[in-house]
């Protein structure tokens, strides 16, 4: 299912990259494009089998290295792949996903520095899981067009948007804090 989701980033990419003009759609009362629908779709099927396959594998107890490798990668690909091109369309601040993808590359090589130091993963809290589900939530309204919440003028992605980037930051501090251990030199031990 990783490698899928994987397959699946060039498709949103060729889906957003190419100009289509494919019309557009009335979902909700809200106005999409077609090929926006269609990119939500894939993203919305991706993020799924990134549960789907974390959930059987949880399950079934099988913990691989390709997984503890390629399964954060492509969560981390798919996400900053979907937030570079909200700000190429206008439907995200540049800045907040700077921060974005600056705290998911930092945290990544803090992992990777404490596994290298003490083969342990550092696993992750609850507000790096609210972080992850209001960033796939906030993606998909906006790509969307705030689908169900246009018609009384709630901006709904942007909200959860902002929301991500609170939990951004707090779980990334957080990360850090809990991790400070692994910037100790062993010769100052």
């Amino acid at each position: 299912m990783t490698v899928f989701r994987i397959i699946l980033i060039p498709v949103f990419i060729i889906l957003l990259a190419v100009p289509w003009n494919m019309g557009s759609v009335t979902l909700l009362g809200t106005g999409i494009s077609t090929t926006y629908l269609i990119a939500a779709i894939v993203f919305i099927v991706a993020s799924l089998t990134d549960l789907l396959d974390g959930r059987i594998a949880r399950g079934r107890h099988l913990v691989t290295n390709f997984g503890k490798f390629a399964d954060p990668l492509a969560d981390k690909m798919l996400v900053m792949t979907a937030f570079i091109f909200l700000v190429e369309l206008g439907k995200a601040p540049a800045w907040v996903v700077a921060i974005i993808v600056c705290r998911e590359l930092a945290v990544t090589g803090l992992r990777l520095l404490i596994v290298e130091q003490n083969g342990t993963v550092m696993a992750a809290a609850w507000p790096g899981k609210i972080k992850t589900n209001t960033q796939m939530f906030a993606i998909i309204f906006l790509l969307l067009n705030n689908i169900g919440f246009s018609n009384w003028h709630i901006p709904f992605g942007e909200i959860l948007l902002y929301i991500c980037l609170f939990f951004t930051l707090y779980s990334g501090i957080e990360y850090f804090i809990n991790g400070r251990e692994a910037f100790k030199d062993s010769s100052q031990e």
